[in-house]
């Protein structure tokens, strides 16, 4: 999956580099402060959660920690969660972007099939419900799409890694994976416009995140 990281930062115009302000650099942030310097693509310092931080004396060294190592075009605190400086952001990044030809429809609201768009409103949903219980190791698949008596009937796998984190989002009795299922259908119906009938299952296969073969069936690299 890192490859596919790496080969888009390659692609790019803009890197807009993420961090959490209030909480100290540690080495997480040096791993991906090293990619953007190979990388070496204008990039954007973005501290965010400001809200957070109790003592704004603090952001200036966290600023002057990262420049001191690389050469930003613009430096950003903002709150994701309050909406400061958001607003700023997106101005800022038309800014620094090329000009050129219309790549899509202007009423064309995304380039994604909906099996795809199914499948991540359930991880949605997942992520949401099992909040800090589930790590990210999570992905949702859409196995099947078949139009029945008026309505979309639709499969969607769930892989985890283990058999600890199926047994969190199937939860007691089956409780947990019946939420997700009834918010993802709500959210699917609304994007149709119509009756769905939504399956879900969950499928643990061990370390999926390092299987070539499952990554290019969820969409995430191709098959070399």
């Amino acid at each position: 999956m890192m490859n596919l990281v790496t080969d888009a930062l390659l692609q790019v115009d803009v890197v807009l580099l993420m961090r959490d302000a209030a909480a100290d650099f540690g080495s997480g942030d040096r791993f991906t402060l090293d990619l953007v310097k190979q990388a070496a693509k204008p990039t954007f310092l973005l501290l965010n959660k400001i809200d957070q931080m109790k003592d704004k004396s603090k952001l200036l060294p966290r600023i002057e920690q990262y420049t001191k190592e690389y050469d930003f075009i613009e430096v950003i605190p903002l709150s994701a969660l309050k909406g400061d400086n958001v607003e700023l952001l997106i101005g800022t990044i038309f800014k620094h972007l090329p000009e050129g030809e219309r790549l899509f429809d202007p009423e064309q609201f995304t380039d994604q099939i909906e099996r795809n768009i199914a499948a991540e409103l359930v991880r949605e949903k997942i992520l949401e419900l099992t909040k800090q219980e589930l790590p990210f190791a999570t992905a949702v698949r859409t196995e099947s799409w078949q139009e029945v008596k008026g309505a979309v009937e639709i499969h969607c796998v769930i892989y985890v890694e283990r058999d600890s984190q199926k047994a969190i989002i199937i939860g007691k009795g089956g409780q947990m994976l019946k939420v997700i299922g009834t918010r993802a259908r709500h959210d699917i119906e609304k994007m149709l416009g119509r009756h769905i009938r939504l399956n879900l299952f969950v499928r643990v296969q061990d370390q999926w995140r390092n299987d070539p073969h499952t990554l290019d069936e969820l969409g995430i690299e191709e098959n070399k």
